[in-house]
């Protein structure tokens, strides 16, 4: 196809064939472009461009497709994350599974990240979870984004606890505190990014 603004089949009144992913990426594409500014990949698209996760893989175009980022100061990770309204358990309130599942990965993104960091290498080690336990505070609205951030508290060699959050409209929703776990070679997950 073409190259063809997105957001130029809105007005023409005909079905766009671009999914809210698509709009979204080329609209803050051309925004940053206009600004001068070149988009920055996240950790999932820098280090698993390929990955399919449900929850964080850029190449799962029916996943969540999360965005982490390692924040300012480089001790929290942040992402934030935009719900549809087949993410809802019922109207205007998220999924617990989907809530899960957002902090599972971000938790892991900030674990891997971290050992990264901590080993002095240019590539993350492969990462899984061993256990997360998530506590629901208070239900989730899902009219607007929800802001992820997660930090570790606890780390060795080859594996890195973290305690994670959910904000949405500007109150913490969710709570988790997770631990995980770099693979050796054999493991199915290992290499996977």
């Amino acid at each position: 196809m073409e190259s063809i603004n997105p957001w130029l089949w809105r007005a023409s009144g005909r079905e766009s064939p671009f999914s809210p992913e698509e709009r979204c990426a080329s609209c803050i594409a051309a925004i940053l472009a206009g600004m001068g500014a070149t988009p920055t990949p996240s950790l999932q698209e820098r280090y698993a461009p390929a990955g399919r996760c449900f929850g964080c893989g850029p190449a799962n175009e029916r996943g969540l497709r999360i965005r982490s980022f390692p924040a300012a100061d480089d001790h929290e990770v942040v992402a934030d994350w935009t719900p549809e309204p087949w993410h809802e358990a019922f109207d205007g309130v998220l999924n617990g599974g989907i809530i899960g599942t957002l902090l599972d990965c971000h938790a892991n993104w900030t674990a891997t990240h971290h050992l990264m960091g901590k080993r002095g290498a240019d590539r993350p080690p492969t990462t899984v979870t061993q256990e997360y336990a998530v506590q629901f505070r208070r239900p989730t609205p899902s009219g607007g984004p929800v802001h992820l951030v997660g930090r570790v508290v606890e780390s060795s060699d080859d594996r890195a606890t973290v305690e994670a959050r959910l904000e949405a409209g500007g109150q913490i929703t969710a709570t988790c505190r997770a631990t995980f776990v770099a693979v050796k070679p054999g493991h199915p997950a290992y290499e996977r990014w």
